[in-house]
């Protein structure tokens, strides 16, 4: 297995737009529970929640307060002590899709502190680390949900932001100084592992390391290729290190090319445009996973793979085009994937903490969050924006 480099400081992260953000804003859907479901044990702490967010389509975000739901007694709520940066953040403020539900307080990548649970939760104790991804709710009873799958919710997840909660209300994400959720969406932070580092694995990590596990791209020894180096290929390329891959980046910019090799510890780096750094790797693949959500031509790539290669998409390009000919004659596979369950969540969790995997961050405070969105479009980022709620939002 490799060694991965070691760090000396904290860095910045670029959340990548990927299908995953798009897809979050445009599945979120009210979800019908048993009332039995939410029974009331007490009210919320403060009945404030301290929050930013936007009003109107322009994305602006700015200082807001509203009460959070009542804590039911399957819930847990914590405090937020950070909120990742996610381009879904972006879509869903500035209306992209023409379903957000203002006021709007984004932000799906959320760790804390849990501070009140109800009665009949067992998995967590008031003090725990915890953390919130992309979705708070499901119908629990369909095929996908009882395989640890409820982003596939038969019913459609219930989204942290931007969707229906179980009360009727809207729900709002962790732009936030607090949220109240069900403990089976609540993931336990290993102890020894930083809650800063932790929010973005709750999207951005989650949806690498979901289909490297499903298609089994953790087996030491075998060729990963990683398309674009931003929130979610960085931590590709950290997860390929981990699982003893061998790991070559492609990207459009030499730029990037110290940082692959010698900040992430990628074995080789690749600039996609020239023809004869992509010949030379010729059927040498067993595995790529795509991050890139720019349009781009994808048969240079399916070349790349051996037999029975794999191209996994979690980016979200506006086509994708490619001749029959590069699966069919070289038995590959094209795939997709979008976040990922509650299993592999917890699971990659402990596995970043037993490994020592952190993602690349710039730490911000609220105040600093629209200029955040902003650089994130230019992508100005490497490579994740991460939100210190406990710190700034007051």
């Amino acid at each position: 297995m490799k060694t991965r480099p070691k760090q000396e400081c904290i860095r910045i992260y670029s959340c990548v737009v990927h299908w995953e953000s798009s897809t979050v804003c445009l599945c979120l859907r009210r979800q019908s529970h048993p009332a039995e479901q939410f029974k009331m044990t007490s009210e919320s702490a403060d009945g404030n929640c301290l929050a930013w967010a936007a009003s109107d389509p322009s994305g602006l975000l700015s200082p807001y307060k509203f009460s959070r739901r009542a804590l039911g007694s399957d819930d847990v709520s914590l405090n937020i002590t950070h909120c990742g940066v996610c381009y879904a953040d972006v879509v869903c403020t500035r209306n992209k899709f023409g379903d957000s539900k203002y006021p709007l307080v984004p932000g799906h990548e959320i760790a804390g502190i849990v501070k009140e649970v109800g009665s009949n939760v067992r998995r967590f104790k008031v003090g725990d680390h915890v953390g919130v991804g992309t979705y708070v709710n499901s119908c629990r009873d369909c095929e996908y949900c009882n395989d640890g799958l409820e982003v596939h919710c038969v019913r459609g997840a219930v989204f942290t932001f931007n969707g229906v909660d179980v009360d009727g209300t809207v729900t709002k994400g962790g732009y936030s100084s607090h949220i109240v959720v069900h403990e089976r969406y609540c993931f336990k932070i290993p102890d020894n592992y930083p809650l800063a580092s932790a929010a973005p694995l709750l999207c951005a990590g989650i949806t690498v390391y979901t289909p490297m596990m499903r298609h089994k791209m953790n087996q030491p020894g075998k060729s990963l290729g990683v398309i674009g180096l931003g929130g979610l290929g960085h931590l590709a390329v950290k997860f390929g290190n981990a699982f003893g891959l061998r790991v070559t980046v492609f990207s459009t910019s030499i730029s990037k090319k110290e940082e692959a090799l010698n900040l992430l510890g990628a074995d080789k780096f690749v600039v996609s445009s020239d023809e004869q750094q992509m010949m030379a790797l010729s059927k040498s693949l067993d595995f790529i996973i795509d991050t890139a959500s720019g349009d781009h031509p994808f048969d240079p790539y399916l070349s790349l793979l051996k037999t029975a290669g794999v191209l996994v998409l979690v980016g979200g390009p506006s086509e994708v085009k490619f001749s029959p000919g590069n699966i069919l004659m070289g038995m590959r596979t094209v795939s997709g994937s979008a976040t990922g369950g509650t299993k592999d969540l917890q699971e990659m969790l402990d596995f970043c903490a037993a490994h020592g995997i952190h993602p690349e961050i710039e730490v911000i405070p609220i105040q600093y969050a629209n200029e955040a969105l902003e650089r994130l479009l230019n992508k100005d980022v490497k490579y994740r924006f991460l939100i210190d709620i406990e710190n700034s939002l007051k």
